[in-house]
């Protein structure tokens, strides 16, 4: 039996037996089709990340596959083994599909290209289920299939929220958004919150933004009711991500998406990225909690601005920590207002530079920040 085989075993056996059979027969050969998509991108772009990364997203991968509790602590035997196991799929999977090459998904006698996300989703969403393609970080290709949570017009935009996963890859985007539509996976964001819990829990210290994250809620509460709100109000939070991600987009155009495809797999592409995460959240994520009085969300976000935006932005994180001190939002607010036309400028900046002489982009853009990293 293949690993993806087995992963489609699993998942009919923990559905309820009302919808066992309808599992079984209708949405099984749709899964194995998506997961086998699945294992082609992880085949040729698992190795673009770093070594702890690749490892950190390999344990959760494992925790999701073989539906082990988020509380419970993985096997290390059996992870070892499994491990060398995907490896050895991954070099067979590469060796008989040179081409990376994609498989389309079946509906009658219909083929959809995997990459075209509203017509397999105009097949599947009144079944109550969602899928989603595209491409993320080192210009990998993510798919992923799952329960239909819920769909509403947001704004101007399209929100689709996801429940149980069938099918992923080994990385796992909380949201993405394609045109007008933003996907918000809640499985995966649940996963994300618990890894920043569990990674809290072994420090323990009383003063940094995730204690304030899990104090803001109710007093007393046990940790999986704490997540189960996070999950409810970080959803949103990721909503008005994608919503500044789309604005940003807007801004800069559809040119900037073509020069990230040139900077693939490199630090630039890491600094890029940086800088638009930066004034979409200028634009309308910090806004939007700022208005809404968001405490408990303010702090979950700055408990995650690190690497690469905590070292282009301090300014950000010096203005949270006076909130915290003083409990006064006037320099978030400031840095809001700021940032949206610093991140902008530095955007087109960069964009102005690849239209001229794309060749140096690179060394350029590096340059650019090279005293803040």
């Amino acid at each position: 039996m293949t690993s993806y085989s087995r992963i489609i075993f699993s998942v009919a056996n923990v559905i309820t037996i009302g919808k066992i059979t309808y599992i079984m027969f209708k949405l099984e050969p749709l899964t194995n089709v998506v997961q086998k998509n699945c294992l082609i991108s992880d085949a040729y772009h698992a190795g673009s990340y770093s070594m702890c990364t690749f490892l950190l997203k390999m344990r959760e991968y494992y925790r999701w596959e073989q539906h082990i509790p988020l509380s419970r602590p993985l096997p290390k035997e059996e992870l070892g083994q499994w491990l060398v196991e995907r490896e050895e799929t991954w070099e067979k999977t590469t060796s008989e599909n040179p081409t990376e090459k994609y498989q389309p998904l079946t509906f009658g006698n219909t083929k959809i290209d995997p990459f075209d996300s509203t017509a397999i989703n105009n097949q599947i969403q009144k079944e109550g289920y969602i899928y989603s393609s595209g491409y993320g970080l080192f210009n990998k290709p993510h798919f992923f299939l799952a329960e239909l949570k819920k769909k509403e017009e947001f704004e101007d935009y399209t929100l689709l929220v996801s429940s149980r996963e069938f099918a992923r890859d080994l990385t796992a985007p909380p949201a993405m958004m394609q045109g007008s539509t933003i996907f918000i996976r809640q499985e995966s964001i649940k996963r994300f919150i618990w890894e920043k819990i569990e990674e809290w829990q072994w420090k323990k210290r009383p003063d940094v933004p995730m204690a304030h994250a899990i104090g803001a809620h109710e007093k007393n509460s046990d940790l999986e009711h704490v997540l189960d709100k996070m999950v409810e109000q970080e959803t949103l939070t990721m909503t008005y991500h994608e919503i500044g991600e789309i604005k940003a987009g807007q801004l800069l155009g559809q040119q900037w998406e073509e020069m990230l495809i040139t900077l693939a797999r490199s630090k630039s592409e890491l600094l890029a990225r940086a800088i638009r995460d930066l004034m979409a959240d200028c634009l309308y994520t910090l806004p939007a909690l700022l208005e809404r009085e968001d405490k408990a969300s303010l702090h979950f976000y700055f408990a995650n601005f690190s690497g690469m935006r905590k070292a282009l932005f301090p300014e950000a994180y010096d203005a949270y920590q006076n909130w915290v001190d003083s409990g006064d939002t006037a320099a978030l607010k400031n840095i809001c207002r700021s940032g949206k036309d610093q991140w902008h400028d530095k955007a087109e900046e960069i964009l102005g530079f690849y239209r001229q002489e794309n060749n140096r982009l690179e060394k350029f853009i590096e340059s650019l920040f090279k005293s803040d990293l």
